[in-house]
């Protein structure tokens, strides 16, 4: 940890700077967000993080929207499909797909900062943008389909991490045994005559929750209806496939 001492001249915030790259900057941006939220992310409070002054992140981010915009960069730097690969589109969609659904995973945050920031003027968004544009007119979608489902591939994995039903909602103070045991209880005293589909689901919660599967069978529902597309079209127009 670095740390300036009283005021920052031009030379000693300079001197900081250097020492703090962006990638550690937007990684505590990303710490900070994912355990206290996005409004804890400021300027200020990052330099508190670091043990610097406010000044020498400015070396790095002019503003918060140019701070938000690095954070994305930074999260999705790993979504990317690899064009040498021999892998047809399906695999490296998926491939991608899956690396969006680790990053929202391991960053809770990024949802949020996606809808708040400008997210195609970070680099890696942009990236990963003509990447799945790439994939899907050799799936045989035009760059306006591609670009369509390429948004609802992104909405759809948002909603899977957000919507992880075995758990409980996010800072709503739950130990997460608890919930799941009242869980249970709320379903399983549904009047069996008119819910029976639902008491069943009631079950479900005495057994350990298996997120893997359920991030596993989310990307298999995204990408059926994608592939399933794709093949109607190869279908209906065998001379271009």
């Amino acid at each position: 940890m670095y740390r300036v001492h009283g005021t920052c001249t031009l030379y000693g915030c300079q001197v900081a700077a250097e020492r703090l790259s962006r990638a550690t900057v937007a990684e505590t941006a990303l710490r900070l967000g994912d355990e206290q939220g996005l409004e804890a992310v400021t300027i200020r409070r990052l330099a508190q993080e670091l043990g610097v002054t406010p000044m020498a992140l400015y070396w790095h981010f002019k503003n918060k929207e140019e701070l938000f915009l690095g954070v994305v960069d930074h999260a999705l730097a790993d979504v990317r499909a690899d064009r040498s690969a021999a892998d047809p589109w399906p695999v490296q969609l998926r491939s991608m797909v899956e690396s969006l659904v680790e990053a929202m995973r391991r960053h809770p945050i990024l949802p949020d900062l996606l809808h708040q920031s400008d997210k195609a003027r970070a680099n890696s968004f942009s990236r990963a943008t003509e990447d799945v544009l790439v994939l899907l007119t050799q799936a045989g979608f035009t760059p306006q389909e591609g670009y369509w489902i390429g948004s609802h591939l992104l909405h759809g994995v948002i909603g899977l991490v957000h919507a992880q039903v075995e758990t409980p909602p996010r800072n709503g103070g739950w130990e997460v045994n608890e919930w799941r045991r009242m869980r249970r209880i709320e379903l399983e005293c549904l009047p069996m005559d008119q819910f029976p589909m639902m008491v069943q689901i009631g079950a479900t919660y005495a057994a350990e929750p298996d997120p893997e599967r359920y991030y596993t069978f989310g990307v298999d529902l995204l990408m059926a209806g994608v592939e399933s597309m794709a093949r109607g079209r190869s279908a209906a127009d065998p001379v271009s496939s």
